[in-house]
């Protein structure tokens, strides 16, 4: 067994403390910065394909933007990572941004402009406490676009433990939404 295995498997063997205060109840997440390695094609991609709005741009190097008018909710900056490939599959880093919509229809519409524009998705799943679609922007950053259900809707066990699940996403029913 090697080192790595048997330091996994006594990590997964290792009591969990809680955390010795935990977060504020209200704490959320507010803005993601995403290293791009074109500027202009990222934010032609979260300005003209997702609907954010330019919030503000420094010169060459950095954009912020924003929905509904906060400062910004994604940072795009090719600081470190200017005419950079992607990376590589099997290496860490982001999994995925999610971006929350109000409603349903709100997601369907954005899902609508996607497949209009020709970006394609690479999934959609029916989490039971809530809708998402996948993709990616031009840089290979994940994305997830979903909407919740409301808590009284989520799957529970027999204990009333939440009880998420992955399920195929009904695309028809959900971009009959958009109308």
């Amino acid at each position: 067994m090697s080192s790595a295995v048997s330091h996994e498997a006594s990590a997964a063997l290792a009591p969990i403390s809680p955390a010795p205060e935990p977060i504020a109840a209200g704490a959320r997440i507010g803005h993601v910065h995403l290293k791009v390695s074109d500027l202009d094609r990222a934010l032609t991609f979260y300005r003209d394909v997702l609907g954010f709005s330019l919030m503000q741009r420094y010169g060459r190097d950095a954009a912020f933007v924003s929905a509904g008018g906060y400062h910004h909710h994604i940072g795009l900056n090719t600081w470190q990572s200017r005419g950079g490939g992607r990376p590589a599959p099997g290496t860490t880093g982001l999994f995925h941004v999610a971006i929350l919509y109000p409603t349903r229809a709100d997601l369907a519409r954005a899902v609508r402009r996607i497949v209009e524009a020709g970006v394609p998705l690479a999934g959609a799943s029916d989490h039971g406490v809530s809708e998402a679609v996948y993709l990616e922007d031009p840089d290979g950053n994940g994305i997830e676009l979903y909407v919740d259900r409301a808590p009284d809707e989520w799957p529970r066990d027999e204990t009333g433990a939440l009880a998420m699940t992955t399920r195929r996403l009904d695309m028809e029913d959900l971009l009959a939404q958009a109308e």
